[in-house]
């Protein structure tokens, strides 16, 4: 079975838990785009850690994790993240496989990105990592993949400053290296579960252009990340908070005020720890959008639903749900496709029942507050998707199953 696990908002929404805790049952763990500008989280056993590149299932002993095709790839932060993992104790060797057509992050990419970044008239506010300008040179075909620098030409043609800083980490990428659709072809009796980065309101195509992702961090891009077609995958799941928040700049409608909300966001920011894995900048944080969390499931087929965070909302007596948009004289339920538009847009705000009793720690649904149900049942009934596992808490434990998303359909 391949199972996509997506973000359904715009990135941070606790893909790297929810990976981690699928990969127990996956035979493959393949991340198939972005690079180290997405940040993930995880939690086991008190433990934390972080990762910019390695996909989130390389804490599960003895599984094979890949670094996929449409990945971009800064090879001093990945060895940065291997080298953490062997002070942790956490053998990497020979199942962390890096795809011989990932292309390569290069350190003047970086200045160039954050130089384009500030020359422009409203900045993206983009993390700097040289994201963008990899995926534009490979657009261009100027780039370089992982395979070309075992090649004589090009290798050549590089400068003098891009051989010295890839010369020490050759050997390593070579014994990492690996033809992807191959390896999943020959595994295609196993599980295989396919990791996003972003979310699906920061893909290049479909989400808040020009305040995007230079990658495709929607469903379809899975496909071409593990080098097989479409027809192969078999469910896409959504994560997503129980909230809304967004990192970098670009429109928010639902994001908490202080004239309407007080100091919820501060509130909800401190308990959520909602900064940045990669840059460390305060997230911006509002009421889960129900318009543009739908938008994310039907452009993306998402079959299932996975919720975290809702304990950050524990003790809070009263919650808003943005429903529709008031957007130039007219309520719309649409996402629109215009970023002005929906920098425009006002929130039309339901108030609903919050839950006094902690979701903290709890392991089945009927457990959950009476309130954070009935939240759950009013995500399902807008989006037409069911919610089948629910984040209690940051460690892999703290989760409720309602349906294994292993199950066959």
């Amino acid at each position: 079975m391949k199972l996509v696990v997506i973000g359904g908002q715009w990135g941070d929404e606790g893909k790297g838990k929810a990976v981690d805790f699928l990969a127990e049952k996956a035979e493959l763990v393949l991340r198939y785009s972005g690079g180290a500008n997405a940040g993930h989280t995880v939690v086991v056993e008190g433990q934390t850690y972080k990762f910019h590149l390695v996909p989130s299932g390389v804490l599960n002993p003895g599984k094979t994790v890949i670094l996929g095709i449409g990945m971009v790839v800064d090879l001093a932060t990945l060895f940065e993240e291997l080298a953490q993992l062997e002070q942790a104790g956490i053998p990497w060797q020979g199942r962390v496989l890096l795809s011989d057509r990932a292309h390569v992050v290069l350190p003047r990419y970086k200045e160039m990105d954050q130089h384009r970044d500030r020359a422009r008239p409203r900045p993206l506010g983009t993390t700097g990592r040289g994201i963008g300008i990899t995926y534009a040179l490979k657009a261009f075909r100027e780039g370089v993949r992982v395979v070309d620098l075992f090649e004589e030409g090009t290798w050549n043609a590089l400068e003098p400053a891009d051989r010295a800083f890839l010369q020490p980490y050759l050997e390593r990428v070579r014994a990492m290296m690996t033809d992807v659709s191959a390896l999943v072809h020959e595994k295609r009796g196993g599980n295989l579960l396919l990791e996003g980065a972003q979310g699906a309101l920061l893909d290049l195509d479909l989400g808040t252009y020009p305040f995007v992702s230079s990658g495709i961090s929607c469903a379809a891009g899975a496909a071409v990340g593990a080098g097989i077609g479409p027809q192969e995958i078999d469910r896409v799941i959504g994560v997503f908070k129980a909230y809304s928040t967004r990192v970098g700049n670009g429109p928010f409608p639902s994001r908490f005020t202080v004239e309407r909300d007080g100091d919820l966001e501060e509130k909800v920011r401190g308990i959520g720890k909602e900064y940045g894995v990669t840059t460390g900048r305060p997230r911006r944080c509002g009421y889960l959008d129900l318009p543009a969390l739908r938008y994310a499931c039907r452009s993306n087929g998402i079959g299932s639903l996975l919720i975290t965070k809702m304990d950050v909302y524990d003790g809070m007596p009263e919650l808003k749900i943005c429903t529709s948009y008031q957007l130039d004289g007219r309520r719309t339920e649409a996402f629109p496709a215009s970023a002005e538009a929906l920098e425009r847009a006002e929130p039309v705000l339901e108030t609903v029942p919050g839950w006094t009793r902690a979701v903290k720690g709890c392991q089945r649904f009927t457990e959950l507050p009476r309130e954070a149900r009935d939240y759950i049942r009013r995500v399902e009934d807008y989006c037409g998707v069911p919610v089948e596992v629910i984040s209690t808490g940051p460690n892999r434990s703290e989760t409720i199953v309602r349906k294994d998303p292993w199950t066959p359909s």
